[in-house]
């Protein structure tokens, strides 16, 4: 019972982390894109390069870009934990910050677990892994109608050897994006 008020304290003492450092976000800066809003159909914009210059860039393109870099991130977790690190803020602020900046855009943050333990206890314990990062992206101001929790247990192993390594590249949570 104490275990898993400490884990309370300290999902909250993360929730509290993170937002107060989205607020220091500065909104727009040096090098922000320039965005068209004329009525077309045309999915480009324009944007200052570093050199001072105007491009034009595919927002089609770029969004599938960002959103494949997204996809790629994984948040990892310590054995029979769920419990978010502070070393994936960085990727959990980038998801934030895409889910707002894309209305349409929904996420899937799918939960996973090693082998070890039962269907039933890794069934439950991805389905928390899944909903902690869940809970860190809405602190940061992601609608929470446009993120889905899941879990798949022990069910999309990365690794499949029984070894320590391997085991921790399973104790995961993965991002599934849909829309734009």
């Amino acid at each position: 019972m104490k275990m898993q008020g400490l884990k309370l304290a300290g999902s909250l003492l993360l929730a509290g982390l993170l937002a107060a450092c989205a607020s220091n976000t500065p909104q727009n800066g040096a090098g922000a894109p320039v965005e068209n809003r004329t009525a077309s159909t045309d999915t480009s914009t324009n944007q200052v390069t570093d050199d001072g210059k105007m491009a034009q860039v595919d927002l089609d393109k770029q969004n599938g870009d960002e959103i494949a870099n997204l996809q790629k991130g994984s948040v990892f977790f310590d054995y029979d934990q769920f419990t978010v690190r502070d070393e994936f803020k960085g990727l959990i602020e980038a998801n934030a910050a895409y889910l707002k900046k894309n209305p349409a855009a929904k996420l899937l943050i799918q939960g996973n677990t090693d082998e070890r333990g039962s269907r039933e206890y890794n069934l439950a314990l991805g389905q928390k892994r899944a909903n902690a990062v869940k809970e860190a992206i809405e602190v940061l101001g992601a609608d929470s109608a446009r993120v889905e929790a899941a879990s798949l247990g022990e069910e999309k192993p990365r690794c499949e050897q029984a070894t320590e390594d391997c085991y921790a590249q399973n104790r995961r949570a993965d991002f599934l994006y849909q829309g734009k």
